[in-house]
């Protein structure tokens, strides 16, 4: 008995400390809650503050959960009320309530303060943009004022168009040099890549589509330079012969011996084989004349030698030459050549008197010519005795000046005197 009433005077204090250690101390102190949720709702009333756009937003906070309430301008910026509540401590939940505002003074107002802003920033930039203009004008006033200066550039281009290209691309590097300034003084200089670079892309498709023209450019640059061929002299381009009147920045203009102008343009001209029949004083005439299959090929050919020889239009040196060029059915085809000096001696009437003294020196020592047609003759018919043809007369020369190649040249001088300005030929330039 003892033993168990000393067991019962251990065990029930202990028993009493352990229920007193397990039950809470206290209660959930609800106040406590109600300032979390305030805390909160400061916190995200703060934040709201800070940003433009939230001004009609409410915020109420309750167990955590926040409720916005109120108009926005836009529905972007009450959506992205979300985000910036959710990043606070202790929000659980969020009811997003905020509608986009249809008031027509709200959502115009910060368009009008925008502008009044921009406006304001405008007047306080423009000394600055004054002071980037007038550099921009100094430095361009100065590209021109050297573009417009006779020296260096007639000293550096051999010819006037060459010089006026290089006026050009001196105008337009200061008109770059100029923008990049006025760039520079604004702090705008990336926008400078940008504008170089559209302007690049938009050279690079017009280059595309006038490449027959920028062809025709670079071909009249090329051609001013080597001058190939002066004015007046008498050339052959692409098949089209006559003589030379100007050279443009465009074409190449000719005036043939109908009169009529032809027009070849540069580019043309450049790849083309270019034929200049003036450049040396002696030029070569060549014919061809046929004789009979039975005649003396030998005495055919030293009489036409004989006979170009003699003539007083004929230089002497190069030589005359004849040789026999074809043998056909019924013709023995001789070719002959001589030189004259075109530039006193009509071409084509130096071949035309050759050609008909020739012929006349051949008919008198009796060299027959080709009949291509068949004759029958009878005896009857046949003469009784041989009539030797007279001898003809080849001393009766015609007068072979170069009277025509004269009065084209006048008339190719009077038109350059009224076109003279844009002519890119030098009578004095260097041959090529």
């Amino acid at each position: 008995m003892r033993l168990i009433f000393a067991l019962l005077l251990l065990v029930i204090p202990f028993s009493g400390l352990a229920q007193t250690v397990a039950q809470p101390t206290g209660t959930i102190q609800v106040e406590d809650s109600a300032e979390h949720d305030a805390a909160v709702a400061v916190r995200i009333r703060e934040i709201l503050a800070g940003l433009d756009g939230y001004e009609d937003v409410t915020v109420a906070v309750s167990s955590g959960i926040v409720t916005l309430r109120g108009t926005t301008l836009d529905g972007d910026t009450a959506d992205r009320l979300n985000t910036l509540v959710g990043r606070v401590e202790g929000v659980v939940a969020i009811r997003n309530e905020v509608e986009e505002t249809t008031d027509v003074v709200q959502r115009l107002n910060p368009a009008v303060e925008r502008f009044f802003e921009r406006f304001y920033q405008l007047v306080a930039f423009l000394p600055l943009a004054g002071v980037a203009f007038a550099a921009f004008l100094i430095v361009l006033f100065l590209g021109i004022i050297l573009a417009r200066m006779r020296q260096p550039w007639d000293r550096i281009a051999p010819n006037a168009f060459i010089a006026d290209i290089l006026r050009v691309i001196i105008r337009l590097a200061f008109l770059v040099a100029g923008i990049v300034v006025a760039l520079d003084i604004l702090g705008a200089v990336a926008l400078l890549s940008t504008i170089l670079g559209a302007a690049g892309i938009i050279g690079l498709a017009i280059g595309f589509a006038v490449r027959d023209t920028v062809e025709n450019f670079i071909a009249s640059i090329m051609l001013s330079i080597r001058q190939p061929f002066r004015p007046n002299d008498t050339i052959e381009i692409g098949g089209d012969t006559g003589k030379v009147i100007r050279l443009t920045s465009r074409a190449t203009i000719l005036l043939s011996f109908d009169g009529n102008h032809i027009r070849i343009p540069n580019a043309t001209v450049f790849k083309s084989r270019i034929v200049n029949f003036t450049r040396n004083d002696e030029r070569r005439f060549m014919f061809d004349f046929g004789v009979a299959a039975d005649a003396d090929l030998a005495q055919a050919r030293e009489i036409a030698e004989t006979t170009l020889k003699n003539l007083p239009f004929v230089l002497k040196e190069p030589a005359v030459a004849v040789w026999i060029e074809e043998l056909g059915d019924s013709t023995v085809t001789m070719r002959m050549t001589a030189w004259i000096e075109q530039h006193t001696t009509s071409f084509v009437a130096a071949r035309g008197e050759a050609i008909r003294l020739v012929k006349l020196a051949l008919e008198a020592e009796g060299i027959a010519l080709p009949e291509p047609t068949y004759r029958l003759i009878s005896q009857s018919d046949r003469p009784s005795v041989d009539i030797a043809p007279e001898p003809a007369d080849i001393t009766d020369i015609q007068d072979v000046a170069a009277t025509m190649e004269t009065q084209l040249e006048r008339i190719v001088e009077d038109e350059r005197q009224d076109t003279e300005k844009d002519d890119l030929l030098k009578r004095d330039a260097p041959e090529e």
